[in-house]
């Protein structure tokens, strides 16, 4: 029987070979079928060896302290070098010592005092916001090294404020001065709301924002004409202290998409005793005779129009345009001209006139101060005064007029349809397309990496 049963398996196996090899695409695509069809359920496979269990189990012990030789771990903690933490901020108004230390990531009660008892930090430090702060530490958080930056809106050079630990853990502060270094930046913005949210969302200073609502204003109504997805690239100077920027300089080129059309701006200064001023890249002039606005760009409370007078509640002419700003925003003229008139008038308060070529005049009211005098000649862009709430006006704000042969004119009619620039012509040409081809460079770049960044 045992002979019948082994001779049947032998023959089992022979038709099985046969049947593979007769069809191995037939069984692959089965075995396939099974595996794919069970793949909901477990596959178990069984293990032919002995249980696990059951084998013998041996330890292995090596002791740690032969790594280190004779010395123990914690000798070897000690032994070890150890390293500075840095760490930046700028600081607060309300800013005393232990605010300061505590946002630089310090912990250093000796260091703590000394801040406040310095008059050195006291006069330059504590509560002054906006300066440049770094810091240097131990790895245990105490105090090494502290610099403070700043300076002034004009001065070409920057402040100092170091306070250093000697070796023997005391402390020290001096103050120092160092010429700021001239840098540039690229950057650029995409419109969702507003000029000032798209140049917040891209770390770009507001005044580079206001500078660009100034060079492209007789182009662009920032107020009515920005549509959503409109995009700007601009590069501009930085002063920098110790590699640091402190502020922004000039934008020194910019390039503007509103609305379905591209403008562009280069500032070109042909040498340091000439007068610098904005070009298109194709070497166009962009200088107007005239400005489209006295204040920085601003939110304009009414336009060119009718209204009901806030004082009179009647409804007159406003022969003019009320721009709304804060208390103190500087003024300034619109064009070159003369000082006609400086001082108090009826409802106008404190009012300044200023004459211009061609029986041009241009009136600034409700001042809160006067910062020029009859008589006076001014240039484009000069500081008149501030803006205020002087005479009949419910509010701070500027009201100015635009005047010719005494008739009031729309002043963004006037700005708009002045031209007073000069073509570039010989060697200043040729210097001006050799700036031009390598500020389009640089502003390509920037359309690159935003469109990189889009996708």
């Amino acid at each position: 029987m045992k002979n019948n049963l082994t001779g049947a398996c032998v023959a089992f196996l022979n038709q099985a070979a046969r049947v593979v090899q007769q069809h191995p695409k037939r069984i692959t695509a089965a075995l396939a079928a099974v595996l794919l069809t069970g793949g909901g359920g477990a596959f178990a496979v069984a293990s032919l060896g002995p249980d696990a269990a059951e084998l013998p189990v041996s330890t292995v012990q090596e002791s740690v302290e032969s790594l280190a030789g004779e010395q123990s771990l914690a000798s070897l903690l000690d032994s070890m070098p150890g390293y500075s933490l840095y760490r930046s901020d700028v600081t607060r108004s309300a800013d005393n010592a232990e605010a300061i230390l505590e946002r630089l990531g310090v912990a250093d009660p000796a260091a703590s005092a000394f801040l406040r008892g310095n008059d050195l930090v006291r006069q330059n430090l504590l509560g002054r916001a906006g300066r440049s702060l770094s810091a240097e530490a131990t790895d245990d958080h105490r105090l090494l090294r502290l610099v403070a930056r700043w300076a002034s809106d004009e001065s070409p050079n920057f402040q100092r404020l170091v306070v250093e630990r000697d070796p023997q853990g005391a402390f020290s502060a001096r103050i120092e001065s160092a010429p700021l270094t001239v840098g540039s930046r690229l950057a650029g913005g995409v419109v969702k709301s507003s000029l000032f949210a798209a140049t917040d969302a891209a770390s770009i200073p507001d005044s580079v924002a206001v500078q660009l609502a100034d060079i492209f204003a007789d182009r662009i109504d920032f107020r009515r004409s920005l549509r959503k997805n409109d995009h700007f690239s601009v590069v501009y100077e930085t002063l920098e202290a110790d590699g640091e920027p402190l502020r922004s300089g000039r934008v020194l080129s910019a390039e503007f998409h509103n609305n379905g059309k591209t403008h562009d701006a280069v500032w070109f200064q042909e040498s340091d005793r000439s007068k610098g001023a904005y070009y298109t890249l194709d070497g166009n002039s962009m200088r107007r005779a005239y400005l489209t606005s006295p204040v920085a760009f601003t939110r304009i409370s009414s336009g060119f129009s009718m209204r009901m007078h806030p004082i009179h509640q009647t409804w007159r002419a406003h022969l003019g345009t009320d721009f709304a700003a804060p208390t103190g925003t500087p003024v300034r003229t619109v064009g070159d001209g003369t000082v006609d008139f400086a001082g108090v008038q009826n409802g106008y308060g404190n009012v300044v006139y200023v004459k211009h070529a061609n029986q041009h005049t241009t009136v600034y009211a409700h001042l809160s101060r006067i910062d020029v005098r009859k008589g006076q000649s001014v240039d484009q862009g000069d500081t008149l005064g501030a803006v205020g709430s002087t005479g009949w006006a419910t509010g701070p704000h500027l009201h100015f007029e635009f005047r010719v042969n005494g008739v009031h004119q729309d002043p963004m009619t006037i700005a708009s349809q002045s031209d007073a620039g000069q073509p570039l012509a010989g060697a200043a040409r040729k210097a001006f397309e050799r700036l031009a081809s390598n500020m389009r460079v640089q502003l390509s770049s920037v359309a690159l990496i935003q469109q990189a960044s889009a996708e």
